[in-house]
């Protein structure tokens, strides 16, 4: 075990090393730096500016992917039984969803959904909205596999006890299941924030929106754009790096 951990912080420091020796060959007159160096006030104003971006993406990504596991929990659901409704709804809901492209989900939610619903949806909901139901489809498919994965024994063995459908899932199917799907969901999730930038293009002041304003203030696309990759990669890597602490975690309560 704590070998795979070294194994993993030696990755990600090689990974922030060889970002590090990339950023130093781009230093010299021809390189605008300044525009994003804390050592500037410029610099230091844009950064703020940036980071600043790191609220709405953390909140648009998390506030999908909890609506998303809960549409995929019931999408999941009649997948799993025999009536073939359910199967078909299952089948159908999975396929139409998942054809979709997010970015084309993200504007028909935005521009599409307030004139055929008749409602007014901000930006912000709007990118919830549709990237919940972009992941839903594949978070279904990842708790059907995970439900199948429970021994049938014990579901039988609740069901011999007298427990209903919903008090057999909630205490001995998903229990078990949530450990297996963790790796998944935690794909799932970082999989969420790099698709949170899609909802820069409605407006959300996300890290890519900024980002992309300060490009067509400073013009300096590089110097911003490279800002840009390594907040990504910080946060994605902290999140992995939670996931994976979790699933440590839950091993060894298992033992």
């Amino acid at each position: 075990m704590h070998w795979k951990v070294d194994t993993l912080k030696f990755r990600n420091a090689a990974v922030l090393a060889a970002l590090a020796v990339v950023l130093a060959g781009c230093s010299g007159d021809q390189w605008g730096w300044y525009v994003v160096s804390p050592e500037t006030e410029t610099g230091r104003v844009n950064l703020g500016f940036m980071i600043a971006g790191l609220q709405e993406t953390i909140s648009v990504s998390l506030t999908a992917i909890a609506i998303s596991m809960l549409v995929g929990l019931f999408v999941a659901l009649p997948g799993l039984s025999d009536n073939k409704f359910g199967l078909a709804f299952n089948r159908t809901y999975v396929e139409v969803v998942r054809s979709v492209p997010s970015l084309v989900l993200i504007f028909w939610v935005y521009y599409g959904l307030p004139v055929v619903a008749n409602i007014s949806i901000n930006v912000f909901w709007a990118g919830v909205l549709a990237l919940a139901l972009s992941d839903s489809a594949f978070q279904a498919e990842i708790f059907r596999a995970g439900i199948q994965s429970v021994d049938k024994g014990q579901i039988e063995a609740g069901h011999s006890l007298g427990l209903s459908y919903f008090q057999r899932l909630r205490f001995i199917i998903l229990p078990q299941a949530i450990r297996r799907m963790l790796p998944p969901l935690g794909n799932q999730l970082v999989y969420m924030l790099k698709m949170s930038s899609l909802v820069s293009v409605i407006g959300l002041q996300d890290l890519t929106r900024r980002a992309n304003e300060l490009v067509v203030t400073e013009y300096r696309p590089l110097e911003i754009y490279t800002v840009l990759v390594l907040e990504y990669l910080v946060l994605i890597l902290i999140v992995s790096q939670g996931v994976r602490w979790l699933e440590r975690r839950f091993k060894a309560e298992r033992a």
